[in-house]
């Protein structure tokens, strides 16, 4: 399973770096379109949405809401940021209180705030920001450093059960191990893109947090639904939620961190 799990992971690397580094906006937006929609169609099962007709709708729906956003004005994408910001830090105390019971309504409303948000930000940052692709790329390298780190560590060191009754599997040591190289890879990133590093360290130690509260938003709803991964597209891995949840959660933080420090628009 191991191996398995780094073959896949390899290869979504490679899927990741041509897509966006390679690609052009177009094939960019492409790729964040399938991603997001696949999300959807995952997250679908949360609301316990049976009938195809009603996950068609959903999906729908996040497609509608993230063209309709795509045209944000500056100040209505830094808005949209800062309430993410907020949202994330609810769902901090969501996950916090352990209760798995989660209503229909509440996991679809969870969905809308977690994708689109997502897509609208990977994809401003992508197409207009200054170096936008390799941005991209940091922000997905650094939520997915912060679950490897968290896996490998808490596979070999983990006692302290983090959240047992949402993801038991989840460990203190896991989430040392995962902000530990989210560190290293934040001082690579701020020598990369020339960034204050007392500044910039901390906002990605943040921002990876974060993503582990992405991670247990996800777990929460699985354990809600009776469900043990979110799809099974990816061996080794589960569905695409179960890649993307930590990515969902840090890149509005990031994102608001990076216009404070004058990176974009």
């Amino acid at each position: 399973m191991l191996r398995t799990r780094i073959l896949t992971a390899l290869g979504l690397a490679l899927v990741c770096i041509a897509g966006f580094l390679y690609g052009g906006p177009k094939i960019a937006r492409l790729l964040l379109s399938v991603i997001v929609l696949l999300g959807a169609l995952e997250w679908s099962n949360f609301i316990g949405a049976g009938q195809r007709v009603t996950r068609i709708a959903y999906v729908l729906l996040v497609a509608v809401l993230c063209y309709c956003g795509q045209n944000l004005s500056s100040p209505q994408f830094r808005l949209m940021l800062e309430a993410s910001l907020v949202w994330w830090c609810l769902v901090l105390l969501w996950v916090a209180r352990g209760s798995v019971r989660v209503h229909a309504l509440a996991a679809a409303l969870a969905g809308v705030f977690v994708l689109v948000p997502t897509w609208l930000v990977l994809l401003r940052i992508d197409s207009y920001w200054p170096r936008g692709p390799q941005w991209t790329l940091f922000i997905l390298a650094l939520a997915f450093g912060c679950d490897t780190g968290a896996y490998f560590a808490g596979h070999r060191f983990g006692r302290v059960k983090l959240a047992p009754s949402i993801s038991p599997g989840k460990t203190w040591e896991g989430v040392f191990g995962g902000i530990g190289l989210s560190a290293l890879l934040a001082i690579g990133g701020g020598l990369w893109f020339h960034q204050p590093l007392a500044v910039f360290v901390p906002l990605c130690l943040a921002a990876a947090g974060f993503s582990i509260v992405g991670d247990l938003l996800e777990s929460l709803l699985k354990r809600s639904s009776g469900l043990k991964d979110s799809g099974r597209l990816f061996p080794g891995h589960g569905g695409v939620l179960d890649r993307i949840d930590s990515v969902t959660a840090a890149t509005p933080i990031i994102a608001l961190g990076l216009l404070w420090l004058g990176v974009g628009a």
